[in-house]
């Protein structure tokens, strides 16, 4: 059963810049293009352990994939075949995930706080850019993508697991102690980690913490969240196939309302990629 939108330019509108295009994958060859690009960047670059069926195919794919809808970068200067495609975002809502029975994120994190809310609600996740596209220009259209997919759909949170580099907390001890000190969401909204895979992120007492150094140490993706106002959930999440540390990220999108540009521009401006 296939729920994504498949409306691509009629669902953001026109948003272009030079040869880039942000949309949202429309034909099943799009979504076979950002799969084959999220196993290149997640398997073959940063070392996460497929499958034998995700080697066999080199793609990442999973059972939420055929009803999300797929935001994609694409480089028409790259021409026609599946290699214009080189960022992607996988997007899902309430309603996707009701065809499942729950949320990606649900794996890791107990989401009733979020899943609680009466508002719309929508899952960010297997966010990836080609290395030969990691720059100002794609990471731009992809944040512009998202703003204008929330707008359309009126998504009052988003939600997703946001990932450190490497499986051994004690190394991510700063960065998650950091995280946990200065960017807790309110109980009301915090998701935590499920208790067969909690790992605590308060490693580090906060006056023990460099506060600045260790916001220049995080992960791109995280610090550009961190940006738009986001915070995050209770605990850490050991994930061995992907070779990362997960964190719960949570973003109310009325903290970007009608300014969003500004604020996804700066973002895309100040990563450092």
């Amino acid at each position: 059963m296939v729920l994504r939108s498949g409306c691509g330019m009629g669902v953001l509108g026109d948003l272009r810049a030079g040869s880039l295009e942000v949309t949202l994958a429309q034909t099943e060859e799009d979504v076979q293009a950002a799969l084959s690009l999220r196993y290149r960047v997640f398997y073959e670059e940063m070392g996460a352990r497929p499958t034998p069926e995700m080697a066999a195919r080199k793609q990442d794919f999973d059972a939420y994939d055929e009803i999300a809808d797929h935001l994609l970068v694409i480089d028409h200067a790259q021409g026609t075949g599946p290699e214009r495609v080189v960022g992607c975002y996988r997007l899902m809502r309430r309603e996707h995930a009701a065809y499942i029975g729950r949320f990606y994120s649900a794996d890791e994190y107990d989401l009733t706080p979020i899943l609680a809310m009466d508002g719309n609600v929508m899952e960010l996740g297997r966010s990836c850019v080609d290395a030969s596209h990691r720059n100002r220009s794609s990471m731009q259209m992809l944040w512009r993508g998202i703003a204008a997919y929330a707008h359309r759909h009126e998504i009052d949170l988003m939600f997703g697991c946001a990932s450190l580099h490497g499986t051994d907390p004690a190394v991510l001890a700063a960065q998650l102690s950091y995280l946990y000190h200065y960017h807790l969401a309110s109980l009301s909204l915090r998701p935590r980690a499920v208790p067969e895979r909690y790992c605590p992120m308060n490693l580090i007492a906060a006056e023990a913490l460099d506060a600045r150094r260790t916001m220049s140490l995080l992960p791109p993706l995280i610090k550009g969240y961190l940006r738009l106002g986001g915070f995050f959930g209770d605990g850490a999440v050991i994930d061995h196939q992907f070779n990362t540390t997960d964190v719960c990220v949570i973003v109310k999108t009325d903290l970007i309302t009608d300014k969003y540009n500004k604020h996804y521009d700066r973002t895309a401006r100040d990563l450092d990629l």
